[in-house]
C-alpha cells in the first residue's frame, strides 16, 4: 500500500494491522491486505458495525479514501471482498496485532487502573471474564444437520477503569473459560499487576501461574465453590475477636465504605484477617476478605445484602483494606466500560453476523476503536463515531494515516 504511518503517534494502529498475514493465494489479489483492514477499521470508527454499513461508508468516501490511502487500484473493494476480509484473517493474529496496540496505548492513559502500594511502587489492575456473542452464538447454535454449532464466547484480559482489552481470545465452551484465560496470562507481562476475577475462575492452578509469573492476584469465593465457601464462612462466623488473645490469634482488621450513586446507596463492609493462610492451598495467599454489601435503592426502597469471601496474595504490608475494595469494584470496568458499550453502542450482542471468524473479528476491531476513541479523548463512544463521520482526516490521523 502506498501510505506512510504518522510517527507522532506513540502507536499506530494501521502499522500493528500491517502485521497481519494475507490468508489469500497470490492469484487473483485486487487490493492489497492491509488497506482491507484499514478500510474496515475506519468505517467502524464511524460507527458502522457489520458488513453491509461498512461497505456503504467505504463506498461513500472512497473519493477521499482513495487519495489518503494511495491503494495500486483507485477504487475501494465491493461488499463481498471485505466480507471474506473478515471471515477469513487469522484471529490470533488479529488479536496479537490489535492487543499489542493497545498496550501500547496504555502510557497515554495515566495513572488510569493503578494503585499506590504503601512502600511507594504502583499496580496495574487488570480483570478476567468472558462475553458471549448472542446472535452469532445463536445462528450457530444448530447447524444443518442438527448438531450443535460452536458458540462465539469471548475472554478478556481488560485494564481497569479504562476498559484497554489486552488479549481475547474465544473460549466456544464457557466453562473453557479458565483455559483460555492460562493461556492468555501466559502472553502477558505480570510482574507489576494485579489480576482480578469472578468466581469461576478461583482456582489454585491459576493462582500459581500468575504468582510464578511476579504477579498479584484476587480471587472472589462464592457458593459456587460449596465446600470453600463454607469453611471459609465457618471461620468468619466468629469474627469479629472477643478479647485481646481471639485479636491476637485472628489478627482482625476492618473498614467500612460508603458509596452514592445511580439511584442507590451502598455501604460495603470489609474484614481481613491473615488467619487462613496456613489452610488454604494458594501459593502465597496473604489474606482472606469477607465484603458484606448492603445496597438500598431509592427509587423502591429495597434492601440487599451480598456477601462473599476474597483471597489474594497481596499482603497488608502493601495495600490497605480499602485499595482491596478499590481492585473489587474495579473489575467490574470489564462489564461496565468494555462489554456493555460494545453492545450498546457498538450492537454487538444484535449484529446477525456469523459466518467463518468474522463474530471475533468484529469483536477484536470494537476493542481497537474504543480504545483509540478512548485516547482521543470520547469516552462515550457514541459522540466519538459522530465526529469521526464529520471530520474523515482526524479518523485517519487517529488511526496513523497522515493527513491529506
Amino acid at each position: 500500500m502506498g501510505f506512510h504511518h504518522d510517527t507522532t503517534l506513540p502507536s499506530s494502529l494501521v502499522v500493528h494491522l500491517a502485521t497481519i498475514p494475507d490468508p489469500r493465494s497470490a492469484r487473483g489479489r485486487r487490493y492489497e491486505w492491509d488497506y482491507l483492514l484499514t478500510l474496515i477499521v475506519a468505517a467502524m470508527m464511524a460507527g458502522e458495525n457489520n458488513p453491509t454499513g461498512i461497505s456503504s461508508w467505504v463506498y461513500d468516501q472512497q473519493q477521499e479514501l482513495v487519495q489518503a490511502l494511495q491503494p495500486a487500484r483507485r477504487c475501494v473493494p465491493h461488499l463481498s471482498t471485505l466480507r471474506r476480509v473478515l471471515c477469513q484473517v487469522s484471529i490470533a493474529a488479529l488479536e496479537r496485532a490489535i492487543g499489542a496496540y493497545l498496550r501500547g496505548l496504555s502510557g497515554e492513559m495515566g495513572e488510569s487502573g493503578q494503585i499506590e502500594t504503601l512502600t511507594g511502587e504502583r499496580l496495574t489492575g487488570q480483570a478476567v471474564d468472558g462475553k458471549t456473542v448472542r446472535c452469532a452464538t445463536a445462528h450457530n447454535a444448530i447447524s444443518e444437520n442438527g448438531a450443535i454449532g460452536p458458540a462465539t464466547h469471548l475472554v478478556a484480559v481488560v485494564g481497569h477503569e479504562h476498559g484497554m482489552v489486552w488479549a481475547q481470545e474465544n473460549a466456544p465452551v464457557k466453562l473453557g473459560e479458565r483455559k483460555a484465560a492460562e493461556h492468555l496470562l501466559a502472553g502477558l507481562q505480570l510482574k507489576g499487576t494485579v489480576t482480578t476475577f469472578d468466581a469461576l475462575h478461583t482456582s489454585v492452578k491459576q493462582a500459581k501461574q500468575i504468582r510464578s509469573a511476579g504477579g498479584h492476584y484476587l480471587f472472589v469465593v462464592k457458593r459456587n465453590q460449596k465446600l470453600l465457601y463454607q469453611e471459609i464462612d465457618e471461620a468468619f462466623s466468629v469474627l469479629p475477636p472477643q478479647g485481646s488473645c481471639e485479636q491476637e490469634f485472628w489478627q482482625y482488621e476492618q473498614c467500612t465504605l460508603h458509596y452514592r450513586g445511580h439511584g442507590r446507596t451502598e455501604q460495603a463492609l470489609l474484614e481481613s484477617t491473615p488467619a487462613l493462610n496456613a489452610f488454604l492451598h494458594f501459593p502465597d495467599v496473604a489474606q482472606v476478605v469477607r465484603r458484606t454489601r448492603s445496597v438500598r435503592h431509592h427509587r423502591t426502597g429495597e434492601q440487599s445484602v451480598h456477601v462473599e469471601y476474597l483471597i489474594t496474595s497481596i499482603p497488608r504490608s502493601l495495600v490497605t483494606l480499602e485499595q482491596i475494595a478499590q481492585l473489587r469494584r474495579w473489575h467490574w470496568t470489564i462489564e461496565n466500560v468494555t462489554h456493555y458499550p460494545r453492545d450498546v453502542s457498538f450492537g454487538e450482542d444484535r449484529c446477525q453476523v456469523h459466518t467463518g471468524s468474522a463474530p471475533e473479528a468484529l469483536a477484536a476491531f470494537r476493542n481497537a476503536v474504543a480504545g483509540t476513541l478512548r485516547v482521543e479523548g470520547w469516552p462515550y463512544l457514541p459522540n466519538g463515531f459522530r465526529y469521526c463521520r464529520a471530520h474523515l482526516q482526524s479518523l485517519l490521523r487517529w488511526i496513523g494515516i497522515p493527513a491529506t
